[in-house]
């Protein structure tokens, strides 16, 4: 008689793992009852189920299989910066991870003076005070706080107003919260205020999402346009979230505001910031939310649930990217800005002249006269990269208000922008009118 697994004493878990037995007919359990051949079928979560197709994923795949084929792939279609920290920065990093004592759990909101460091350089860039204990917390990259910020404020049936053409994240966060999202085209700001204010006297949403320097158009405002925010949000009851990925990127003497410098910002608003761009720590994952103390702590009492907070040493590190790196991000700006101008110029000279950006990392293009209405975005990238190895971002990638457009991320050096200037002009050539040689 056999003995069943689960009473055999000192049996090895290991072994009583796997309760089936196979036969030439296929698995049986115990019994011998034969057990079905195909995989089971789970449902996954309807939020899940309605997110649709990742729009980028033809390109990202074009974009392996060229390289696989031995192409020199000139990519443009991520805002992933190709630069490094200051040497600084790393090797404070180094130094933290080699202390032992730094390698336990983080505390959720950030270590103090983390906190703290990210207040200062709100009054010292902003001229705005906050409470680091009670206004600032850390996130892992904005993205991520802005995902649990959504579901920490918005449930089932919570309008929120998304700019458009649209960060994919600033959409799907909403949607993942069971939140309604109103897209409204942002490359005007007058009239995304007007758009939002006659939303508020109907539809009265619970939040607003602000992104200024805009991904992926560039619109940038200045302070007046956050004065009128926050009086709209006064006067609807709406709270505002401010989205300042880019704050660092700025070029020709813009300076971004911040919604909390302005009158009644902080009894309305969060902002997010991060040390991705200008710090060229993406992937360190270092984000911040500052602002409205109840928000703030809606935040925070998520993160708790879901995250120890970020490796401690690398909090160590970003307080010294804080507290002596200003000068690294001034600098970082001026190479995108050389990148900028070489992109934009050499457009300009090969027959496409493009919208010149005051501020992120992009350029946002409308497609070439010739080809607008003639082919999709979709069609336009995936033809400069089969016929110029220049890979881009299609603008139905941010929604239907980006189509007719392409994003380009100026994360390539100099030297490889005015070779995708030259491979491009040669793409283009039977569509183009070139104003002088390339």
């Amino acid at each position: 008689m056999t003995t069943p697994v689960d009473h055999c004493p000192g049996l090895d878990p290991a072994d009583a793992a796997d309760r089936t037995s196979a036969t030439a007919d296929g698995p049986t359990d115990l019994s011998g009852e034969r057990l079905p051949d195909a995989p089971l079928q789970f449902r996954v979560a309807d939020r899940v189920a309605t997110l649709p197709p990742y729009l980028f994923a033809r390109i990202n795949q074009l974009t392996y299989q060229r390289r696989r084929a031995g192409h020199d792939i000139i990519d443009m279609s991520m805002g992933n910066p190709s630069d490094a920290p200051s040497q600084a920065v790393i090797d404070k990093l180094a130094e933290a991870a080699n202390d032992p004592r730094n390698h336990g759990y983080a505390p959720p909101l950030g270590i103090m003076s983390l906190r703290r460091e990210v207040a200062s350089r709100y009054l010292k860039k902003w001229g705005v005070r906050l409470d680091p204990e009670s206004q600032v917390i850390c996130t892992l990259g904005s993205k991520e706080g802005f995902g649990h910020l959504c579901l920490a404020t918005i449930g089932p049936g919570d309008g929120v107003v998304v700019p458009a053409p649209s960060y994919p994240a600033h959409v799907y966060g909403v949607a993942l919260a069971g939140g309604t999202a109103h897209l409204i085209d942002t490359t005007d700001p007058a009239r995304y205020l007007s758009e939002i204010a006659r939303i508020g006297e109907t539809k009265r949403p619970k939040m607003v999402i602000v992104n200024f320097p805009h991904n992926p158009t560039a619109t940038v405002v200045g302070p007046d346009f956050y004065r009128d925010v926050v009086r709209l949000a006064l006067r609807y009851g709406f709270m505002v979230v401010s989205d300042l990925a880019y704050a660092d990127v700025t070029y020709d003497g813009y300076s971004t505001p911040s919604i909390l410098s302005v009158e009644g910002g902080d009894r309305v608003a969060v902002e997010f910031t991060t040390m991705s761009k200008g710090f060229n720590m993406a992937g360190w994952r270092v984000g911040f939310c500052a602002g409205n103390r109840d928000i703030v702590k809606a935040l925070g009492t998520i993160k708790t649930y879901y995250d120890y907070g970020m490796y401690r040493p690398i909090q160590i590190a970003a307080i010294v990217a804080l507290r002596h790196g200003e000068a690294d991000v001034e600098s970082q700006a001026k190479i995108y800005e050389r990148r900028r101008d070489v992109l934009c110029e050499g457009l300009a000279r090969v027959g496409w002249p493009v919208a010149v950006p005051k501020a992120s990392m992009f350029v946002w293009a409308r497609m070439p006269e010739p080809l607008v209405g003639r082919m999709s975005s979709m069609d336009f990238a995936t033809k400069l990269l089969e016929e110029a190895d220049v890979a881009v971002s299609p603008g139905a990638g941010f929604g239907t208000a980006g189509e007719g457009h392409v994003r380009m991320a100026l994360i390539e050096n100099e030297s490889r922008l005015r070779q995708a200037v030259r491979q491009i002009g040669r793409s283009l050539a039977g569509d183009l009118r070139p104003s002088l040689t390339s």
